[in-house]
């Protein structure tokens, strides 16, 4: 066999240093390799593009030129660190955004991944980089919008409250003052009426008032508590628990602070966190099937912290993440708009657990 058989049947041979360079100008990424002194000795076509540099302008000069003022220090210390590590590779800037300098001192936001080969003292660093100007505009832009929405709802949100508030006050004062006139006009008739069908029409009409009036007076609480505005968060708290249990027949412990911790509340967070017990009590008494709730309720760290937690038969994941879980939804809308977090969880008990915790202070953009 000849050698140009030999080599044939070998398969290709090897790569030359000008074909591999062709591969390396050909990728659409950038591509800087740099030396132990950090000083560039290869650059490829896509980093000329990128940086808006010739290769010839960039090859032997520091890469700290593409690199902005600020961040050049803790970059150099990146590397060095990198090349102590056993490992070879790495993406850099994990959950940040890393930013470059373009030659005509212009910055743009990248992604980039790094590697490094050779013995320490002739160590070669390689950067693979990546433009991310348009992606980054796009999740800036969304953000906003997200931003924007949150708002939206929490001012949609503050007037329903507003607007619950007041039909709350004209039940109760208006509608309740004339139940009240009624009432005393009916017992004066009751006493003048003899024994008899009128009387017993009036011992009737009566119990009907008295039905009445209890029900004005649940209706304007469900609308808005009045006692959460002039008693505090600490007492509606504890009638809304009391209501729960009279309503489902459901055993409920409520732990809370003292009354003096829970005074003095933002209206906005004690609203939020009013509403998000209520809700997580309305579930409870309608899916979980439970026959015991333990509610926790206090003040810690600069937040106000509320857990609900029964031992029924829990929530599934897929019932959570649904689209007609709107109430879970508007408490999660609530808390994030206060700089809170919510979470919805299986309880030690076998049941579900609802957490929270907002923010004594009203975070910034945030409201009522």
């Amino acid at each position: 066999m000849s050698d140009a058989d030999r080599a044939s049947a070998s398969g290709p041979g090897p790569y030359t240093p000008e074909l591999v360079a062709a591969i390396v100008d050909s990728a659409m990424d950038a591509i800087i390799t740099v030396d132990s002194e950090q000083r560039i000795v290869l650059f490829n076509r896509a980093a000329e593009a990128m940086f808006r540099c010739a290769r010839g302008v960039a090859l032997g000069d520091r890469l700290d030129r593409f690199i902005p003022h600020r961040f050049r220090d803790a970059h150099r210390s990146h590397i060095g660190q990198f090349g102590k590590t056993g490992e070879t590779r790495r993406r850099m800037g994990e959950n940040m955004v890393l930013w470059a300098l373009r030659a005509d001192g212009t910055e743009f936001p990248i992604e980039a991944s790094i590697s490094h080969t050779g013995e320490p003292e002739k160590r070669l660093f390689t950067v693979i980089l990546r433009d991310i100007t348009q992606r980054k505009a796009s999740e800036d832009a969304l953000r906003q919008q997200q931003q924007e929405l949150r708002e939206l709802s929490a001012r949609v949100l503050e007037a329903r409250e507003e607007e619950k508030t007041i039909i709350a006050r004209e039940l109760h004062d208006e509608l309740g003052q004339l139940l009240t006139a009624l009432k005393m006009d009916l017992d004066w008739l009751r006493e003048r009426t003899p024994a008899g069908e009128t009387a017993d029409k009036v011992g009737q009409m009566n119990t009907v008032l008295d039905r009445t009036v209890g029900s004005v007076r649940r209706i304007a609480a469900d609308l808005r508590p009045l006692m959460l505005d002039d008693l505090g968060l600490a007492d509606a708290a504890a009638w809304l628990v009391e209501d729960f249990m009279q309503r489902s027949g459901i055993r409920c412990t409520l732990d809370k602070s003292d009354g003096e911790a829970l005074d003095g509340i933002e209206r906005g967070v004690a609203t939020t966190v009013y509403r998000a017990l209520q809700e997580s009590l309305t579930n409870v008494a309608r899916h979980s099937g439970a026959a015991n709730t333990w509610v926790l309720l206090t003040c810690e760290e600069g937040a106000l912290r509320l857990e609900v937690e029964d031992d029924g038969r829990g929530m599934p994941p897929a019932a959570q993440a649904s689209s007609r879980s709107l109430g879970l939804k508007g408490m999660r809308e609530r808390v994030q708009y206060h700089g809170g977090m919510l979470e919805v969880g299986p309880a030690p008990r076998g049941g579900t657990r609802v957490k929270l915790r907002v923010p004594l202070q009203p975070a910034p953009g945030g409201g009522a």
